[in-house]
């Protein structure tokens, strides 16, 4: 019996090794692929946000682990695109979504969707993730900053910054769906640009800037044509539902 029972273990750890091995192994392989963060201080990765709530909103961008929709948003940003737009979709204790230049939750830029980045970042207070439709690789302008932690989005969307700074213009925004006053983007900025200081008002013109009428939304649910071409229908960008 004595030998059964002792070959019965020789065999369990021949077979946990391995298996220990394999996954430490995996471990590295994981620790390989996630790159360094850019500093908190680099200013080519902090996006600034100055809201008519009253101040200006730091936001440390995270192109290592979301490159592409880094990119998309410095780009946007640099051609004063979400100078004006305001927060359309505004639910307490969950996440304010802006970033459309329709209002509606219809719209967004006239660049091809962006293609999920979804990562290890989680969904929590400050976090600054890509709106989306149901389809996976639809991303494109719309964003949303979460006030309360919902961890189950994770590896849903897809998280491309955090909030450092001015978190509390972000809990003034106004609430609603859409809001009857929206709050709204004054100005963007990438700070490595050298921006003014904060300023509050309407944005000043800007060659080739979206023109957001007011009053034209009609609820984050309808269904409108996208900016191009017209005979088209667009889905709904939005951050999940509510649960």
């Amino acid at each position: 019996m004595r030998f059964f029972v002792g070959m019965f273990a020789l065999l369990g750890c021949l077979v946990t090794v391995p298996a220990d091995a394999a996954q430490k192994k995996k471990d590295v392989v994981v620790a390989e692929e996630r790159k360094t963060p850019p500093l908190t201080t680099d200013t080519q990765n902090l996006l600034l946000l100055d809201l008519s709530t009253g101040g200006r909103v730091t936001i440390w961008l995270r192109p290592d682990v979301a490159p592409l929709m880094v990119e998309r948003i410095k780009t946007l940003t640099r051609q004063h695109f979400y100078d004006g737009l305001a927060f359309h979709r505004v639910i307490d204790g969950f996440m304010a979504q802006g970033g459309d230049p329709k209002g509606d939750g219809t719209g967004g830029s006239t660049l091809p969707d962006v293609k999920a980045e979804f990562n290890y970042l989680p969904h929590v207070r400050g976090a600054v993730s890509a709106a989306r439709s149901d389809k996976e690789d639809s991303a494109n302008s719309q964003f949303f900053i979460v006030f309360q932690p919902r961890l189950s989005l994770d590896k849903k969307y897809t998280v491309f910054g955090r909030v450092l700074d001015g978190m509390q213009y972000v809990d003034a925004i106004e609430r609603g769906e859409p809001p009857a006053n929206p709050s709204r983007i004054v100005h963007a900025y990438i700070a490595a640009d050298n921006p003014p200081a904060y300023m509050a008002g309407p944005p000043a013109p800007a060659l080739g800037a979206p023109v957001t009428l007011p009053g034209t939304a009609s609820g984050p649910n309808a269904a409108k044509p996208k900016l191009a071409p017209a005979v088209r229908k667009a889905p709904v960008k939005k951050a999940p539902a509510k649960k």
